[in-house]
């Protein structure tokens, strides 16, 4: 298939030029959202939306939102909605600004077959005054490996070993400290040591030759 007909197959389909919010796949809690919400009402609809956005900065109990099941709004389907909704605006805010604009946005959800007052009030949520404070708040309640605190080597030569009686050659040693307390001491071969040092040096000029990639700027 030439390109002049994949143009031609896409023209008409919104954002075809362009990836989704969301990625090249449509996530299941989205999926699963939208295949339940004819069972909720618009007012249900934004108390779950409130209690997704009070999610990202404190623990939020299911309690928050159970006292509105009732009839078709059973318990299963609010927690379908809710992590619809919550999915939605985990994979917005990971977006920076720039690169999502509300439009954009709102048309993502159009395509995902979301009534539209429902767009709008999602559009709202991601792109509301309240967007710095939950991205700080976010960063803030992340799950994070302990970073590196310090990082001491020194050069070691071994004179002899239980096999050898003479050998003289070195190693390096290192003392890693991290931000939890703990305390790494490990050997390292000269030769292990250019292989790292290669290594290193050949992802830092390949991300160099990424970036320097139109399709990977941000542009308004």
């Amino acid at each position: 298939m030439s390109m002049v007909q994949v143009m031609t197959q896409s023209q008409g389909r919104a954002g075809a030029d362009r990836t989704p919010f969301y990625g090249g796949r449509v996530p299941d809690d989205i999926k699963k959202m939208v295949k339940s919400l004819d069972a909720v009402d618009k007012a249900a609809f934004r108390k779950l939306l409130q209690v997704a956005l009070a999610s990202f900065e404190k623990d939020v109990p299911e309690e928050d939102f159970s006292s509105l099941a009732s009839g078709k709004m059973t318990m299963d389907v609010l927690r379908c909605i809710f992590a619809g909704i919550l999915t939605i605006l985990r994979l917005a805010f990971r977006a920076p600004p720039l690169s999502l604009k509300s439009e954009a946005f709102k048309l993502d959800l159009k395509e995902l077959k979301i009534p539209a007052e429902l767009i709008s009030d999602l559009n709202k949520a991601v792109f509301s005054s309240r967007r710095e404070a939950l991205d700080d708040a976010a960063i803030a309640r992340r799950v994070r490996l302990p970073q590196l605190q310090s990082f001491r080597w020194r050069v070691d030569v071994s004179i002899s070993t239980s096999s050898l009686n003479r050998t003289m050659e070195p190693s390096i040693l290192v003392e890693m400290t991290l931000s939890d307390g703990r305390v790494s001491t490990f050997e390292v071969p000269v030769a292990k040591f250019h292989e790292l040092r290669y290594n290193v040096a050949y992802v830092l000029k390949e991300m160099d030759s990424l970036e320097q990639r139109n399709i990977l700027k941000l542009q308004d």
